[in-house]
């Protein structure tokens, strides 16, 4: 999943100077849910966070077999000191 992802949105969102970090897909409350953490060298605000996050929806919406069986998505930024 992080590699189709990264080759579908990282050009996209690169203007915004972030990437995508990880994701993966978790279950909760029997909801599928996917996970973009989006990361970059520089602090991430929310103003930078909600213009990508703009961008990889609409993708995400034409690229409908990549997300078909998915409840959710939820996108946000690794937090400063995020360890791998």
């Amino acid at each position: 999943m992080k590699k189709e992802l990264e080759r579908l949105v990282n050009d996209s969102i690169q203007e915004f100077n972030v990437h995508v970090e990880d994701a993966f897909i978790d279950t909760e409350e029997g909801k599928k849910r996917l996970n973009i953490v989006l990361d970059s060298d520089e602090i991430i605000d929310l103003n930078r966070i909600t213009d990508a996050s703009r961008v990889i929806n609409k993708i995400l919406d034409q690229e409908e077999k990549l997300i078909e069986d998915i409840d959710e998505v939820d996108i946000y930024s690794k937090e400063k000191g995020d360890c791998e």
